[in-house]
């Protein structure tokens, strides 16, 4: 189905719902989500929930994406970056064809130091910058692994992987972010790393997760467990049991079973307690004020809009935490705020986070669904709303 840029996710929905020749209210019913949200959601007056977006998708036998429209290839070609996108692709394809001989790869301290600054970039939400140099890096560490295969050649390369599949995540290429997450299990079985084996199945728990797909996603949580168990008690493996333990909150949340999130919540507080604040122990960002934004993210999911903003409004994000995080938490609260009539609170959120992360807000579904249901709001938009909805690809 072609897209235009100014659709947004309710007008696809409605596409997609008459060519099934389904109502609102059939739609609804079978979905099992509320006739007025649907309502609401149509015609852009609110943003979809993941939930929602995930209940239609299965309901319309369609992908997730297709409803989002990602990837936003209008914005991607104006940012160049769709030019980054085919580099990355023909890099994940070289895993299996051993060393290149015309690479001459660096120490496996030095392909470690720069696959860290590339994951740190991400968190910083460099997104171009590290997408320009990842390509290069996996063909360096590729043939690395290759010629002198150690566990710990193997662990950079199965980093280069996980940048991948954050890339391509945040840039709308679902496709491509499970080649990304095929290839980092390929590696971390070769590295002998049970966290890492664990951490890659938290990643792709939160695939399934976006995909609406719960009850894989639960089970993929327990057999990253299981991994987990294998590996060597202390900080690390906490954090990743952690992790875990948040993402399978939110899946629990999604499916309509807040009494296990919150339980699930409750133990990553836990261990939080325990292990502090862990921004780069696998890249996580896994401590307390993860917790506290998860568990504003279960609210929300849960429909408990006002309870979300009362919770966000004591949660004290460090000033050194990853800005990719902290903007994605700030986008979360604006769409709940206007979910309960604080349009105006609502943009100023979203100022703050395409301040903090412009590269990742600006290819991010639920802030261009916020901008929409915010613009719909305003008879007549001011010119800061404009110019954000503009930007964002909506108007």
């Amino acid at each position: 189905m072609p897209r235009h840029i100014s659709e947004h996710i309710g007008e696809r929905i409605a596409q997609y719902r008459k060519l099934r020749r389904l109502t609102q209210r059939e739609l609804a019913a079978r979905a099992n989500i509320s006739y007025s949200m649907l309502a609401k959601v149509e015609q852009g007056a609110k943003p979809a929930t993941p939930a929602v977006i995930a209940a239609i998708a299965r309901t319309l036998f369609v992908q997730t994406v297709d409803l989002t429209g990602q990837p936003y290839l209008a914005e991607l070609r104006q940012d160049e970056l769709d030019m980054l996108i085919q580099p990355i692709r023909e890099a994940l394809d070289l895993y299996d064809l051993g060393a290149d001989p015309e690479v001459a790869p660096r120490e496996e301290g030095e392909l470690r130091a720069s696959a860290d600054q590339l994951c740190a970039l991400v968190r910083e939400t460099r997104i171009k910058d590290a997408a320009r140099s990842l390509p290069g890096l996996i063909t360096e560490a590729t043939t690395a692994a290759h010629m002198t295969p150690s566990e710990g050649a193997w662990r950079v390369l199965a980093s280069t992987y996980r940048t991948a599949y954050d890339i391509t995540t945040k840039l709308g290429y679902s496709d491509l972010c499970v080649v990304a997450l095929d290839r980092m299990a390929w590696a971390a079985e070769r590295a002998s790393d049970p966290v890492l084996a664990g951490v890659r199945q938290y990643l792709r728990s939160i695939v399934y997760l976006r995909s609406g797909q719960f009850d894989l996603g639960k089970r993929l949580v327990g057999v990253g467990m299981a991994t987990l168990e294998q590996a060597e008690a202390g900080r690390v493996r906490s954090v990743a049991v952690g992790q875990l333990h948040l993402g399978a909150a939110m899946l629990a949340a999604r499916s309509g079973d807040g009494a296990t999130a919150a339980t699930h919540i409750s133990e990553a507080a836990r261990i939080s307690g325990t292990t502090g604040e862990a921004a780069r122990v696998h890249w996580l960002s896994f401590g307390p004020t993860n917790v506290a934004v998860h568990e504003v993210a279960t609210l929300a999911e849960q429909y408990k809009y006002a309870e979300a903003v009362q919770v966000a409004e004591r949660v004290r994000v460090p000033s050194d935490w990853p800005a990719s995080r902290a903007a994605a938490h700030i986008a979360e609260v604006a769409r709940a705020q206007l979910w309960i009539g604080r349009p105006e609170a609502s943009l100023r959120s979203l100022q703050e986070a395409r301040a903090l992360a412009p590269q990742q807000m600006r290819y991010h579904p639920m802030v261009r669904e916020t901008v929409t249901g915010l613009v719909a709001a305003h008879r007549s938009a001011p010119g800061t709303l404009t110019g954000l909805a503009h930007w964002a690809g909506v108007g």
